[in-house]
């Protein structure tokens, strides 16, 4: 079975108002574009080309729900600062949400399945930037030392320079996000309006786009604790479960285990549950989670070492090359013209639009294009 694939974007407030229009070369809504989903999640389930919901199709099929979902994700202003819970986390709070009877679309809800929600996301624009991870100590105090010595400021460098780092840092997060530390939100924020550090150029200049974006947000410190990671096409950074991480600007191709289970840490007027946030988060510093495709065949493999996922990028140029699958399959073209091809159809795809197979074995790629290929990951 090989079908086209299509969905309509989501408005979320951080969205890009023409990025997501101009990959499918189209006219913009006239608000903001955040992200297409091409997958079954209940939350936005894509359409095939006869009509069917995805669900339906695999419902129909007696097929499960898709282990994983592919997005096209477009920001012009910082996500939520956030983390996901592991798989085991994930199972176990939503058996203890579901056992207090919390409303799975409550506000306050977090956990609302039991899968966990790794991603992976490669740039489509230059630049994509995002912050990932919690950035090594010892840098955040040297960006500190250019910030000037306002008091808020100086009680973060001391509460920096304590001698295990995972639980310095762990302790700062906690003392902004249960309000209990405005001044370091209120010192920092005026630091960094005018603030010129050697070597934190893009990181000042992030942090003053979100600070114009969400005056007096406690996450404007968690943010000013993180790495900032600036990809070029292609590229691609990883967050596990645990990892602090918001996308900031740019265009790029997400996938994901198929979850919705979100904690946030900032940047939100979502609710922020702080000790359930501390109980997942990994607080240990370190240098962001990039992930460098590996050559296999006639494509380059982002391997996230998840079952869930993997994705797969072609970068065609007319000879049909034949693609290997090990379950249901969705191919998203993100430049050129690219056909995918089974022993019964083929369909065209332009930048943008998405095609779906299921029960095929592989499938023949060509055109003079670019595209990337989602299916289920490989056995631990």
């Amino acid at each position: 079975m090989l079908e086209t694939l299509s969905n309509e974007p989501r408005d979320y407030a951080w969205g890009s108002p023409s990025a997501i229009a101009d990959l499918q070369g189209r006219v913009p809504t006239g608000g903001p574009e955040a992200e297409v989903w091409f997958g079954d999640h209940p939350g936005s389930p894509a359409r095939l080309g006869d009509g069917r919901s995805l669900p339906e199709a695999r419902a129909a099929a007696g097929e499960p729900p898709l282990p994983f979902l592919l997005k096209i994700l477009a920001a012009s202003s910082s996500l939520s600062i956030q983390a996901h819970p592991d798989l085991a986390q994930a199972k176990a709070g939503f058996a203890a949400e579901e056992a207090a009877g919390v409303p799975r679309d409550a506000g306050d809800r977090i956990y609302r399945d039991d899968n966990h929600k790794p991603e992976v996301i490669v740039a489509l624009s230059d630049p994509f930037r995002a912050l990932v991870g919690l950035r090594p100590v010892a840098d955040t105090l040297r960006l500190l030392d250019g910030l000037g010595d306002a008091a808020g400021v100086d009680r973060l460098r001391s509460a920096l320079t304590a001698p295990d780092a995972s639980a310095a840092l762990r302790g700062v997060i906690e003392e902004v996000l249960t309000g209990r530390a405005e001044d370091v939100v209120r010192d920092v924020s005026d630091a960094v309006a005018d603030a010129a550090v050697p070597g934190f150029a893009q990181e000042l200049d992030v942090l003053r786009a979100i600070v114009r974006d969400f005056p007096g947000d406690a996450g404007i410190v968690v943010a000013l604790l993180m790495n900032l990671v600036v990809l070029r096409p292609g590229e691609a950074v990883f967050a596990p479960a645990g990892v602090l991480h918001a996308y900031q600007d740019g265009l790029g191709v997400e996938l994901m285990a198929a979850s919705d289970n979100v904690l946030r840490g900032g940047l939100t007027p979502k609710h922020i549950d702080v000790p359930e946030l501390l109980r997942i988060v990994d607080t240990e510093p370190g240098p962001a989670p990039l992930l460098t495709p590996v050559s296999e065949g006639d494509g380059e493999v982002f391997d996230a070492g998840v079952p869930d996922f993997l994705l797969t990028r072609h970068v065609l140029a007319g000879a049909p090359v034949q693609a290997p699958l090990s379950g249901p399959a969705i191919v998203l073209a993100v430049s050129g013209e690219v056909t995918v091809g089974t022993a019964q159809r083929e369909v065209t795809l332009t930048p943008g639009t998405a095609a779906y197979a299921q029960d095929e074995t592989s499938i023949a790629l060509s055109g003079d294009g670019v595209a990337y290929l989602a299916q289920p990951g490989r056995p631990a």
